[in-house]
Parts: C-alpha cells; sequence; structure tokens
C-alpha cells in the first residue's frame, strides 16, 4: 500500500502505472498467491466503528454508483486545480472530485508540504470521506513514495457505462462474508485498508470500509467495472477480490 504518515507498510519498489497515455510511479499490482509482508506501524490499527450499518449503500459501478459518505480515497494523476480543490484521473480514466478543507493535511514524498505542492500533472494519494466519486479530503499525498504490492489474482476492468462487470472472484473471501454485512470503519483502520486496495488494484474509488465478523476488511470499489469488493485481511493484506 501506499506510504504516509498514519502507515508505511508496502515494501518499497518503482513501478508505473499507465494513466491516459502518461505514467507514473506509485505501484504496480501483480497477480500472486503469496502473501505480502505484514504491516507494521506504531499507530492503532483498532477500527473506529460506525453506528451505519453497511447494507445501508448501493454496490458498485461507474460514476452513478451512490454511497452514503464514509472513509475511503482514491489516487491518480492531478488534472485540474482551483480555490477549493483539485480533480483527479485515476489508472483506468475515472474522474475525481477533491474537496479541501482546513484541517486537511498534505505531505511530499514522506516529508510535510502546504496545499501549494498540489499541481497538475502531480501524482497523488488522497485519503477522505468520499461521496460517490467526490472525496472531501483529510489527507493529500502528493509524490507517494514508490510502492509494489501483489493481489490474489485478476485485473482491474475500468468503468464503461452499459458494460456488464466480471464474475471472477480471486483469493480468500471470508467465509461468513454476505454483502451489506459488517460495520462502517474510519480512521486508522480504514486508511490503512483503502490504502491497501488501492495499492493491490489501483484505478477505482474506495467509498467505504467494513469491519466483517471475523476481524477482516471489506473495501467497497467504485468506479470500475471490476472488483467491487476487495478483502483485506486483519494485517492490511489484500486477500481476495470479486463482483
Amino acid at each position: 500500500m501506499f506510504s504516509s504518515k498514519h502507515s508505511r507498510v508496502i515494501a518499497a519498489g518503482v513501478a508505473a502505472i499507465a494513466i491516459g497515455g502518461g505514467s507514473y510511479g506509485i505501484v504496480t499490482a501483480t497477480s500472486s498467491s503469496a502473501s505480502t509482508t505484514p504491516a507494521a506501524s506504531s499507530a492503532s490499527t483498532a477500527p473506529a466503528a460506525s453506528s451505519s450499518p453497511a447494507g445501508g449503500f448501493g454496490s458498485g459501478g461507474g460514476s452513478n454508483a451512490r454511497s452514503g459518505p464514509a472513509a475511503g480515497g482514491s489516487s491518480g494523476t492531478v488534472r485540474s486545480v482551483s480555490s477549493s480543490g483539485f480533480t483527479l484521473t485515476t489508472a483506468t480514466g475515472q474522474k475525481v472530485t477533491i474537496k479541501e478543507a482546513s484541517s486537511t493535511t498534505y505531505e511530499k514524498g514522506t516529508s510535510a508540504a502546504t496545499v501549494s505542492a498540489v499541481t497538475t500533472g502531480e501524482p497523488v494519494l488522497v485519503l477522505g470521506t468520499t461521496d460517490s466519486t467526490t472525496i472531501t479530503a483529510t489527507q493529500v499525498i502528493v509524490q507517494p513514495p514508490s510502492t509494489s504490492a501483489s493481489n490474489p489474482g485478476g485485473q482491474v476492468v475500468g468503468f464503461s457505462k452499459g458494460a456488464k462487470g466480471s464474475s471472477e472472484q480471486v483469493g480468500q473471501i471470508p467465509a461468513d462474508y454476505k454483502q451489506g454485512s459488517g460495520t462502517l470503519v474510519s480512521g486508522t483502520a480504514a486508511d490503512k485498508a483503502t490504502e491497501a486496495a488501492l495499492a493491490a488494484y489501483p484505478g477505482g474509488v474506495v467509498d467505504r470500509v467494513v469491519a466483517l465478523g471475523n476481524g477482516d476488511y471489506e473495501v467497497h470499489y467504485i468506479g470500475v467495472n471490476w472488483p467491487h469488493h476487495i478483502f483485506v485481511s486483519q494485517d492490511f493484506q489484500v486477500i481476495g477480490a470479486n463482483d
């Protein structure tokens, strides 16, 4: 997953993601059945429970897929900047609107930065509260350190209106998982699960993170046709994905 002041958890390795004919070094997701190195962080990883049931939100899809505001994030390249925020384009071409607030924090690489670091063409990772494809940022990381991540198999299928998503299921799906089950989480746990999902399957938008009964997490993914559900273990390794 990506590095930030909240979590620096994936072994470094430089790779490039193709975006609209260009590329930038953030992550490469490779299919592998081998597990990654467990996350290591001094920050608490206990999930912050929400009173909102996971079943209260819609399922995956493109820009029209709706979700109640919840912790999530996205990554991509800055395409335009305004006085109130910026837009980014993900690896699959999904446009994401980022709203900045007085409480938003910034990093450039691994160093503290200011809003001035956000400029057109820069690669960014954004964590915050997601409402469809609009994110109110709590943290913006410009030029996130290059990382590598493995996934259990399958490649991200970009969103195409009217096209059906894949029915592929890869890796481990928690035995007790039922769509709509679990408890919404926020804070450090949501950030780490979001970063893990974005690193293994770049190109979409995380619009919520759900804690399952066995302690694993289901990360809900929109802006793509596959995957819509990414499963992350208690130590923040991606273990499975499905539609």
